[in-house]
C-alpha cells in the first residue's frame, strides 16, 4: 500500500469519527425539547432521531458540494491529505471540548474553522468569498430567522389556542412534537451528514481517487449517514440538559414551535442555497425565541450568553487546533 492510499483511508476513518462526534454532540438539537417536555422518552427519541438522520443524509448533496469544493483548495497528493486530516482533528477537538462543558456549539463551524485553519497554516488557497457567502452570512441569518420564526409560530399558537384547556392543549402538542422532532432530525441529517460527505469527497479528489466533477459516491453517503446515526443514538446528555432545561423551562407548545421553526430554516438553507448552517445555532435561537414571547425574563440570558460566546470562539478555536495539527502531521508525514 502506498502512502497516498494509506492517508486517504486514514482521512476517511477520521472523517467518520468526526461524523460520529457530530452525531452525539448534536443529538440534543433534535430531541432535547421533546425529552424535556416528556413528549418522548429519551431512548425512543434517540432511536427516532438516529433513523431520521440516516434518511435525511440521503436527501441531497448540495451542502456536501459546498464543503468539498467551495471552502478551500487543497493541493494534490500527501500534502493535501495532511491538510484535510488536520482540519478534521481541529473539528473533533472542539466538539469534544464543548461536549465536556455541555455547550451546544456548532459542529459545522468547527469543521469550517478546521478547514480554514489548516489551509492557512499550509499557505493553501481559502475561498473567502465562499466562506462569507456560504458560512458567515448564514451563520448570522440562521439564528435571527430561527428566533423570529419560532416567536411568530408561538404567538400564533397562543392566539389560536387562547380559549383551549391547557391540559388538553399540552397533550395534543406532545403528539405534535413527535412530528416536529422527526422533522428536526431529518434536517440535521440533511445538513450535518453532508458536511462529512464533502470532506471525504475532498480527500478522494486530493488523493487522486475522484475528480471534482464526479458525483458523491454512494458508499460515502451511506457511511456518513451510518456514522452520524450511530453517534446520535449514543446521545449527548450533557448538551441535552442545557438545551432542554437550562435556557428555558419548555412546555409542549413551545417545544413544537421551536422545532418547527428550526426545521424550516434547515431545509431552506440546505435545499435552497446549499449553505452549511449550524443546526445548533438554529434550534438554540428558536428556543430563545419561543421563550421571549412569554416574557423576556423567562429566558436565562446568562446561559444564553455563555452559549453565544462558544459560538464566537468555535471557528477560531478549531482553526488554531487544526493549524497546530497540520504542523505536527507535516513534520511526521512529509
Amino acid at each position: 500500500m502506498n502512502l497516498t492510499l494509506a492517508l486517504v483511508i486514514g482521512v476517511v476513518v477520521v472523517a467518520l469519527a468526526f461524523d460520529y462526534t457530530n452525531g452525539f454532540h448534536d443529538a440534543a438539537n433534535a430531541i432535547a425539547t421533546s425529552v424535556s417536555t416528556r413528549a418522548l422518552t429519551p431512548r425512543a427519541a434517540l432511536f427516532m432521531a438516529a433513523a431520521m438522520n440516516f434518511i435525511g443524509a440521503h436527501l441531497g448533496t448540495q451542502v456536501a458540494q459546498t464543503v468539498g469544493k467551495g471552502i478551500i483548495d487543497a493541493p494534490q497528493g500527501t500534502h493535501g491529505l495532511v491538510i484535510v486530516a488536520a482540519a478534521l482533528v481541529g473539528a473533533i477537538a472542539w466538539n469534544l471540548i464543548t461536549w465536556y462543558f455541555g455547550l451546544p456549539s456548532s459542529s459545522s463551524h468547527a469543521l469550517i474553522g478546521g478547514l480554514v485553519g489548516s489551509a492557512l497554516a499550509s499557505a493553501s488557497l481559502v475561498h473567502w468569498d465562499g466562506v462569507v457567502e456560504k458560512v458567515v452570512i448564514p451563520m448570522i441569518l440562521s439564528p435571527v430567522l430561527g428566533f423570529t420564526i419560532a416567536a411568530a409560530i408561538m404567538i400564533a399558537i397562543y392566539w389560536i389556542f387562547r380559549r383551549a384547556q391547557p391540559g388538553k392543549t399540552n397533550r395534543g402538542f406532545r403528539y405534535a412534537q413527535t412530528v416536529s422532532a422527526a422533522a428536526m432530525a431529518l434536517g440535521h441529517g440533511l445538513q450535518d451528514a453532508q458536511k462529512t460527505m464533502g470532506v471525504i469527497f475532498l480527500a478522494l479528489v486530493v488523493g487522486g481517487y475522484a475528480s471534482p466533477q464526479d458525483p458523491i459516491p454512494q458508499w460515502v453517503i451511506i457511511s456518513a449517514a451510518g456514522a452520524i446515526s450511530l453517534g446520535t443514538y449514543a446521545g449527548g446528555w450533557r448538551i441535552m440538559r442545557t438545551l432542554g432545561r437550562r435556557i428555558i423551562a419548555l412546555d409542549p407548545p413551545q417545544g413544537f414551535a421551536a422545532e418547527s421553526a428550526a426545521a424550516t430554516v434547515l431545509y431552506t438553507a440546505a435545499i435552497g442555497f446549499g449553505a452549511p448552517i449550524s443546526t445548533t445555532h438554529t434550534i438554540t435561537s428558536a428556543i430563545m425565541g419561543v421563550g421571549s414571547t412569554k416574557r423576556l425574563s423567562a429566558v436565562r440570558w446568562g446561559v444564553a450568553g455563555n452559549i453565544v460566546t462558544g459560538w464566537i470562539l468555535t471557528i477560531p478555536a478549531a482553526a488554531l487546533v487544526a493549524a497546530l495539527t497540520y504542523f505536527a502531521l507535516h513534520w511526521m508525514v512529509e
